[in-house]
């Protein structure tokens, strides 16, 4: 609906078409069947069941394996169209392709396929990281897994809240195979549930919580549970490493929801707008509720760029990722929530209540939505992961290296390689080729609008964008106290950081493609809203986000009270 850069069809376009048809009265992705399971706390398997019809297991298992050929930004567009509709059922159903991360980057080739096949017959995976009373400090981690006389592993402890613990066929665990644990201490193993000798596990009974009330957050206990040597995913003690790599996938993978979401919350608020009459008018032609809608749908262009460009990148970009991938889980979902928040003021009551408006579906996405920022790392996690890597992203900012060659393929609309696990960083050598190239890409903007080709104000803004990420490499420059922590203006670069990678997302994809007119003019309210969040006090021009109204379809009927 407002989506600035969404490129990949095939599977997002099947789905689509699939999920309009359950959407009728009585079906599983009717407003009315999603809120009565919510209420009831109820897995949502009927909707799972359409997911499972249109193949879309296929995005979650590598082409080369037998999957789905768009890569990561098919896999973001097919959960981003479920999401649009129902975030607890694209969290419920694509944590598959989370459990299955960590055998894709480290797998043999035979463990590969095995897991391929199962996951594309139907099998359902979770991961286990987290545990009781250590959250998300994977070093404490207390579920152990020691040797076998017949060289397997017995595995013992508790992995909780785990999403699909309970449902799932195979979880992917992550355990302490050397008493005094340390980074090396850790290994990944792939454990198939249904192959456990009986009392050896148990499930966790389900968690209620806020947001996404209808997933399996469970979790499981493994009680002198006997699992083959084969269950190893890598080698003995490599298990942290896995972890951390696998994770610069699954965060890419999880702005998807932001996506959907912010796409559900903006479509509910136009469609309210457009039905609500008001001083011998509707809301929708008041100059305030256009300023709303507008800005959040350039935020949500603004995210659609970072998270595209993120997605590209790791087929493209993969030693880039450790950056790449926290600056979008942390800054897409508060981008997201930002607008949000908008529209919900927008709406006023009717965005809080629970039956009686939409059947109660901005409420419920809004709480689902709020899940997000805590998946696959917290906000603050992945931001320690980015303030660790501030003297590299300074330095190479300040020197001007960036991958071009990369760069050039993460940006434009072509076919994307398998992505390369072995190139997959903890740290990143080259910093990030996509905020480290925004002066030259301001410089080319500048010649292009020159030339009438581009928005006029499309140079200011990407000189403006450019002039911040500088700002923001030198308080990355910046030494920190030593012995006191990480102090809050650390957080704060992290922050603007992510804000200038979705801006320069933007601009390096309307400098891909110029030519088309209405992408441009998304991008370019992208830039103006990346501004406004780099720049406190700073608003956009009165007209600015007036052209983004003409990218919102017509409201759906259905929703306009």
């Amino acid at each position: 609906m407002s989506g600035a850069a969404h490129w990949p069809t095939g599977l997002p376009g099947a789905l689509d078409t699939a999920i309009d048809a359950a959407a009728a009265p009585g079906g599983p992705f009717h407003p009315a069947t999603g809120a009565r399971l919510d209420a009831r706390e109820e897995f949502p398997a009927e909707a799972c069941a359409v997911l499972d019809g249109c193949g879309t297991a296929r995005a979650y298992v590598p082409a080369e394996l037998g999957g789905a050929s768009g890569g990561l930004p098919e896999l973001v567009a097919a959960l981003r169209t479920v999401a649009r509709r129902d975030v607890t059922v694209a969290v419920a159903h694509g944590k598959t392709f989370l459990g299955s991360v960590p055998t894709w980057v480290a797998g043999t080739d035979e463990q590969r396929r095995t897991l391929a096949r199962r996951v594309l017959a139907g099998a359902v995976v979770s991961w286990g990281l987290t545990e009781p009373g250590h959250g998300s400090d994977l070093l404490a981690g207390e579920l152990t897994a020691e040797p076998t006389a017949d060289g397997g592993w017995r595995l013992d402890g508790a992995k909780w809240p785990i999403n699909n613990a309970t449902r799932g066929d195979l979880i992917s665990v992550l355990a302490r195979t050397a008493p005094e644990g340390g980074p090396r201490g850790f290994s990944q193993l792939l454990v198939d549930k249904h192959a456990l000798a009986p009392g050896t596990w148990s499930p966790l009974p389900k968690e209620p919580t806020h947001g996404i009330r209808g997933a399996d957050i469970s979790g499981i206990r493994f009680t002198g549970a006997k699992t083959p040597a084969d269950a190893l995913t890598g080698r003995p003690g490599d298990g942290l490493d896995i972890v951390l790599r696998s994770l610069q996938l699954t965060r890419t993978v999880c702005t998807s929801l932001s996506l959907g979401a912010g796409e559900h919350a903006l479509r509910l608020a136009h469609a309210f707008a457009a039905g609500r009459a008001m001083y011998g008018t509707t809301l929708l032609r008041l100059p305030l509720a256009r300023r709303v809608l507008g800005r959040a749908a350039a935020s949500l262009a603004l995210a659609d760029a970072a998270s595209l460009v993120a997605a590209r990148a790791a087929h493209h970009l993969p030693g880039e990722m450790s950056v790449v991938s926290a600056a979008v889980k942390a800054g897409v979902p508060e981008i997201v929530q930002l607008a949000v928040d908008d529209l919900v003021e927008l709406l006023g009551a009717r965005g809080f209540l629970t039956e009686h408006h939409a059947h109660g579906a901005f409420q419920k996405l809004e709480r689902d939505h709020r899940i997000v920022a805590i998946f696959d790392g917290s906000t603050a996690v992945n931001r320690v992961s980015l303030i660790n890597q501030f003297p590299v992203l300074a330095r190479l900012h300040r020197k001007g290296a960036y991958d071009a060659e990369g760069l050039a393929a993460t940006v434009t609309a072509q076919p994307v390689p398998p992505v390369d696990a072995g190139a997959l960083r903890l740290f990143s050598r080259t910093g990030c080729s996509v905020v480290q190239a925004l002066p030259a890409a301001a410089e080319r903007l500048a010649a292009l609008a020159a030339t009438g080709a581009l928005p006029r104000r499309v140079p200011e803004l990407a000189a403006a964008l450019a002039a911040e990420a500088a700002a923001v490499a030198d308080a990355m420059a910046a030494p920190r106290p030593a012995g006191r922590g990480t102090p809050p203006e650390a957080f704060e670069a992290a922050r603007r950081y992510e804000r200038c990678f979705a801006g320069a997302a933007a601009a390096h994809l309307l400098l891909a493609d110029p030519g088309d007119q209405p992408r441009a003019g998304s991008l370019t309210a992208a830039l103006e809203r990346a501004l406004e969040l780099l720049r406190p006090g700073h608003e956009a021009p009165e007209e600015a986000y007036e052209p983004m109204l003409e990218t919102l379809a017509e409201p759906a009927k259905e929703l306009i009270p």
